[in-house]
């Protein structure tokens, strides 16, 4: 009897052991499965979008960290054009790449320092064979991103600037928009920019990004680009399966 006791316990004994052992593998497993959903966009869409944002900006090049935030304007540098180049003024031109040519507006009398910069590396021929690495097809968002210095994204921690200039409170960039792509300080803005080639919409809640002018023509380029979609299957966001590449990017001063 006290036998079969002792072996009666001892067998609880396990029961009780294994289904602690069972119950920590499953919270482990459900913990896990949480943190993937969350790394990798996840179910609620405030998450998706904020991962689509978060690729509009830029990292640097040489380095993991993202440009920390500083203070004032920070187109000081000696290597930034001043804003009073672009101030008032109106630039038209093109952007020619691969794929067709797109006609474009920059607007110095609302964003000053974005057509200043952007004139001046035009000017300098700076685009020319740069690519557009990134697409995004998202449902609430479609951009085409394009002058990294390194055809992956990265940016150039010497060249740097800000503020941001006329973002849109509400946060609608519509089809045709051209805006400053940055790090994560609004003063981080750099030589990448944006195009939506669809009506989108960007949270504002980290300082927006600098609408600096529109597409006048060639906005069938875009759509063509877009239709192809992302090379990554099953992605909405990366690079292009139609690779884009600049010929050149021309801009004149034009009458008001």
């Amino acid at each position: 009897m006290e036998a079969r006791r002792a072996l009666r316990n001892d067998q609880a004994r396990r029961r009780r052991r294994d289904n602690v052992v069972a119950g920590i593998a499953l919270a482990a497993a459900v913990t896990a499965g949480l943190v993937l959903q969350l790394a990798v966009f996840g179910s609620n869409p405030a998450e998706q979008f904020r991962t689509l944002e978060e690729g509009l900006q830029v990292p640097e090049t040489g380095t993991s960290a993202t440009p920390q935030a500083s203070a004032g304007n920070t187109a000081s540098a000696a290597n930034i054009p001043s804003a009073d180049l672009a101030r008032g003024k109106t630039f038209t031109g093109t952007l020619a790449t691969n794929q067709g040519e797109i006609q474009v507006r920059l607007d110095g009398s609302k964003a000053p320092q974005a057509v200043s910069v952007f004139t001046t590396l035009a000017g300098e021929g700076f685009f020319a064979g740069k690519t557009c690495h990134r697409l995004t097809t998202a449902e609430s968002m479609g951009v085409l991103q394009c002058g990294s210095v390194d055809g992956a994204g990265a940016g150039d921690p010497a060249y740097q600037w800000g503020p941001v200039e006329n973002s849109p409170a509400d946060g609608s960039y519509p089809a045709g928009t051209i805006a400053v792509a940055r790090g994560q300080s609004t003063s981080s803005n750099g030589t990448q920019f944006f195009i939506t080639w669809k009506d989108s919409t960007i949270a504002q809640d980290t300082g927006g990004y600098t609408v600096m002018g529109r597409v006048t023509g060639g906005m069938d380029v875009l759509r063509k680009i877009a239709k192809g979609g992302v090379k990554e299957p099953g992605s909405r966001d990366g690079a292009p399966k139609i690779p884009v590449s600049i010929k050149s990017f021309t801009l004149k001063e034009s009458p008001n």
